[in-house]
């Protein structure tokens, strides 16, 4: 497999393969999460990822209460890989960056930046959850802590994850589904991280945003789950449907 290629990615090509050679034949039902994820040593969100792939790809489909089987009918060319970064993957990362960046702006950080980081916070605290402007102002605060590092390094790397964010098909698809879901930023983890940051406490800050950035992996993961039931209930109405018209 291609280093080239996302972790995810991998795995999708990978399964794309078993199914092409007759390993996964047409309308079989693919092993379980867990044990794909223990046979390619990767978590269950690279798993999920590598599900929506295929299911974009057309190659495999979801059914109630059995599991994801592939296709009865393959299409006949796979088309174009999706050349984009998974929403699991790009937290991993933002844990990373925004979590040591959090901890060097908690010992350069001015006054003006704390003052300025502040007044996000105020705005954000003040909104409807579901404002469409708390995504702008979650974003903001994030890059606000970035520029605080005093780095532009840093700043332009963790500005990089935030535009694939919204540049990937699969984030941008995970994300939105979470606020379809009723998910939306915390203020009060983001209150934590300020406070920290306020005390010069960069190891508290570092934690505060790691801890954060845990629950949105956290977060999304159940949304993959709410998706999944949402999908089983969809197909029980319209087989309700057909039944109440035939």
């Amino acid at each position: 497999m291609s280093a080239r290629l996302k972790l995810y990615q991998r795995v999708a090509q990978e399964i794309e393969q078993r199914i092409s050679g007759g390993e996964y034949p047409p309308g079989t039902r693919l092993p379980p999460e867990r044990d794909l994820a223990e046979a390619f040593e990767v978590s269950r969100p690279t798993i999920r990822e590598a599900m929506l792939a295929l299911e974009i790809r057309a190659l495999v489909e979801v059914r109630h209460g059995s599991g994801v089987y592939v296709v009865e009918q393959l299409p006949a060319a796979s088309p174009p890989r999706e050349l984009n970064v998974g929403a699991f993957e790009l937290v991993e990362a933002r844990l990373m960056f925004e979590g040591e960046g959090a901890a060097l702006a908690a010992r350069v950080m001015t006054d003006a930046q704390l003052h300025e980081l502040d007044a996000i916070l105020e705005q954000m605290e003040a909104l409807d959850p579901a404002s469409p402007e708390e995504l702008a102002l979650d974003r903001l605060f994030h890059m606000t802590i970035a520029e605080g590092t005093q780095s532009s390094l840093v700043a332009q790397a963790i500005e990089h994850l935030w535009d694939l964010r919204e540049q990937s098909p699969l984030c941008r698809h995970m994300f939105q589904q979470a606020r379809r879901s009723g998910i939306n930023p915390r203020p009060g983890e983001h209150r934590r991280i300020y406070e920290a940051l306020k005390a010069g406490d960069s190891d508290g800050a570092r934690t505060a945003m790691r801890a954060h950035l845990t629950r949105v992996s956290e977060d999304l993961l159940a949304v993959t789950e709410l998706e999944l039931i949402e999908k089983a209930r969809n197909e029980i109405s319209e087989k309700r449907r057909r039944i109440t018209q035939s």
